[in-house]
């Protein structure tokens, strides 16, 4: 993995190579190990390690860009011979902003030398006891173990430099009944490897599987739902975009106020409801700056309800005579102290889901999402879970989900398929399905 110093020593070389006034390097090395399986078996274990310089050149606010997996002194020359060229044919930016100078980026790291260290040995007697419980289930266990750790940093010829390392692992697993009427789904992702066990996951995707079957038909409609971590992760994170004190103030999101200007100050959501993002949590991997190398800082979102922050990107910043905030990246929904159980208890009738599957933007502006649920629907009546329910087609807005929110359990990390969050179950009301699906 390349130190600080070796990045440090790469980006300056680079640097010397360019002719232009404005010349920035990226430089990113990651490595993965990774078991795979499907049908009860293991099918792929790999190791692969991937090391990427990347160059843009300025001149005349034209940017050519370039990258290179070739760390040789003469292909780092050709790449910075390279992106001139491209900027030299290139239109000019005319939302160019002058490259930043030194910035001051946290002395923080949030590091795991097992994950960062672990290989096939570590991992494959996880995958062993999910493939090993599935059997004695006569059930089909497929998923993928990953670990990776990373490095890396930029550089400009103003002065600025960040370099940070960062490393996650996570496993999941699909388990299905012999001839697929069945599906379970579990996942546990985090910064520690040790911190994932195979059995706890397989376990749960098992119980999934074995409870959705023969599942009946349920209307559309609108319905109290509770749903799991990994639910709201799916719809959650598309909340972040709308932030952007750009779309707020050029009435292109929901946080634009008819006859201009933002909604900051106003209150949106209920009193139980604070979304916030940090860059510190020891929960999710690093991210010392956004883009073009702003620093990296916790900021409340909204704050008991209350809209209390946009992000500001750099050039937008500068016409609004803002100061820069990095991007909204991996979203913190606060939460309370109960289980899934609890909420489903608290829960006259309604709606469990497991998680969102192929979601989609529907409106923008109102952030409304179309998607399935998939892998363990189940209706729930009187505080209990009575029966698996044919899945359904959802349209609905994470804007009105948390503005109808009831209640909320512990916060944990969920990632789906396109999402992470840190974030609770939650129980809401008046949640929309539009249609039946057949999938499983």
């Amino acid at each position: 993995m390349m130190t600080r110093d070796q990045v440090k020593q790469l980006t300056e070389k680079v640097l010397k190579f360019s002719s232009f006034p404005e010349c920035s390097v990226n430089v990113n090395e990651i490595e993965e190990a990774f078991v795979r399986f499907a049908n009860n078996g293991v099918t792929t274990a790999g190791f692969t390690v991937d090391r990427t310089v990347r160059i843009s050149s300025v001149r005349d606010g034209r940017t050519g860009t370039t990258s290179t997996t070739d760390l040789t002194d003469e292909a780092l020359k050709a790449a910075v011979k390279r992106s001139e060229e491209l900027a030299a044919v290139a239109p000019p930016n005319p939302e160019r902003v002058d490259p930043l100078g030194l910035q001051k980026y946290a002395d923080y790291e949030n590091w795991d030398d097992k994950t960062a260290n672990a290989r096939s040995p570590v991992m494959t007697p996880h995958v062993k006891a999910i493939i090993d419980a599935a059997l004695a289930k006569k059930l089909v266990a497929a998923g993928f173990f990953t670990r990776s750790a990373g490095a890396g940093g930029f550089a400009n010829n103003t002065g600025n430099f960040g370099y940070q390392r960062q490393c996650d692992s996570r496993l999941t697993t699909t388990v299905r009944n012999a001839d697929g009427s069945s599906s379970g789904w579990a996942c546990q992702p985090s910064v520690r490897i040790g911190e994932i066990s195979g059995a706890d996951l397989g376990g749960r995707a098992i119980e999934k599987c074995t409870r959705w079957t023969k599942p009946e038909k349920l209307d559309p409609g609108k319905y109290t739902v509770v749903l799991e971590p990994t639910a709201v992760a799916d719809i959650g994170t598309y909340l972040g975009f709308s932030f952007s004190a750009r779309s707020a103030e050029e009435g292109r999101s929901f946080l634009s106020k008819k006859g201009g200007g933002t909604l900051v100050g106003d209150k949106m959501f209920p009193d139980h409801i604070t979304l916030r993002s940090d860059p510190f949590d020891k929960r999710v991997p690093t991210s010392l700056w956004g883009q073009g190398g702003v620093p990296n800082t916790p900021i409340n979102w909204v704050e008991k309800g209350v809209v209390k922050n946009l992000f500001y990107d750099r050039y937008w910043a500068m016409k609004a005579g803002k100061q820069p905030t990095a991007f909204p990246g991996l979203m913190t929904l606060e939460g309370g102290t109960g289980s899934v159980n609890d909420l489903i208890k608290a829960t006259d009738r309604g709606l469990l889901v497991t998680r969102f599957w192929y979601v989609r933007t529907v409106n923008p502006q109102t952030v409304q999402l179309t998607g399935l649920t998939r892998d363990g629907l189940f209706l729930i009546e009187k505080g209990e879970v009575t029966r698996p329910v044919i899945n359904l087609r959802f349209n609905e807005s994470p804007v009105r989900m948390l503005q109808n929110v009831k209640l909320l359990g512990r916060v944990e990390r969920a990632q789906g398929a396109e999402s992470q969050m840190l974030c609770p179950p939650v129980q809401a009301t008046d949640f929309t399905f539009s249609s039946i699906s057949d999938a499983v």
